[in-house]
């Protein structure tokens, strides 16, 4: 132990506790040193995105010493006999992007609200990518909501190139959870903005959405001229765990400051008068399409 070499490293590949650290010298293959075990974690001690210090062995075997604090982490609860597990589909990314067709298949806007209300309670700036532009003359007016609300929208067409330039850009030099649903056209977008991307990506993607029962793999691929992406499919079930009623208007912009204009601090939003919410829906301030995203995550509902 006192003759191995200790250096810092970023996890870029997880699986079966066997853990893959880039270096800045070349990638080793590590699992957790034994003093990180002790104890029962109820969460994931070591995960992709997650920055290390490990030892090298002299066999070339490599040891994982420590886990530098996250600066966040995206989550899902796992329920175990022994209590709620909290896996990490991606540590410390810088952005979550949220990939979505303009049309076919038709967009889903309730399914996107969802995303960002995750993204937000779990502080990961969210990008949004308005995906197939070619296929719609209404593009922009269809994810008009987001941009007043202070999200990025990069409208893109794999057909037509526009956009692809943008977004790379956006990738650039930062940890990128991407998200979306099946069909939207991420694999022909990560093609395009690094041949064989978007191939790499989505078998990896096929296997993590196999089942609770396939070993899985959890990996993030570096971008030409730096940067990571990380495809996160999980994402789509992430529940909103340990989230009350009255924190949700805490998770949409456009919310927030309202509330504490409303006459009763139990507002739910929904009847009461003198209801600043209610107020903004009625005059257009707040679109009415994001006031029932809220009414039904409010609620529980999906």
């Amino acid at each position: 132990m006192t003759n191995e070499k200790t250096i810092q490293g970023l996890i870029i590949k997880a699986q079966s506790g066997f853990f893959t650290v880039e270096t800045g010298s070349g990638f080793i293959v590590c699992q957790l040193r034994g003093k990180l075990k002790r104890g029962r974690a109820m969460g994931d001690i070591a995960a992709l995105g997650d920055r290390v210090h490990i030892t090298i062995g002299a066999d070339g075997s490599g040891a994982i010493e420590e886990v530098e604090e996250r600066k966040q982490a995206i989550v899902r609860l796992d329920p175990r006999p022994q209590g709620q597990y909290q896996q990490v589909l991606l540590a410390n990314a810088d952005q979550a992007v949220f990939v979505f067709a303009c049309a076919h298949p038709h967009p889903k806007l309730r399914m996107l609200d969802r995303f960002l209300v995750i993204a937000e309670k779990q502080r990961v700036p969210a990008v949004i990518v308005a995906n197939k532009i070619d296929l719609s003359e209404n593009a922009k007016e269809i994810f008009r909501l987001y941009e007043p609300l202070g999200y990025r929208v990069i409208y893109t067409s794999t057909k037509t190139g526009a956009g692809v330039d943008e977004l790379h850009d956006t990738l650039k030099n930062k940890i990128s959870a991407l998200a979306g649903p099946s069909g939207v056209g991420k694999s022909s977008l990560l093609n395009q903005i690094q041949p064989g991307l978007g191939l790499a990506v989505n078998e990896i993607s096929k296997v993590m959405d196999k089942g609770r029962h396939t070993t899985v793999t959890r990996q993030m691929f570096p971008l030409v001229g730096g940067g990571y992406v990380a495809d996160t499919p999980g994402w789509k079930s992430l529940a909103l765990w340990d989230t009350e009623p009255e924190e949700m208007e805490a998770y949409f912009p456009e919310l927030r400051d309202l509330v504490q204009n409303c006459q009763f601090s139990d507002c739910t939003h929904t009847h009461e008068p003198k209801c600043a919410v209610l107020d903004a829906v009625k005059d257009g301030r707040v679109h009415q399409e994001r006031f029932d995203s809220f009414l039904r995550l409010r609620a529980g509902q999906e």
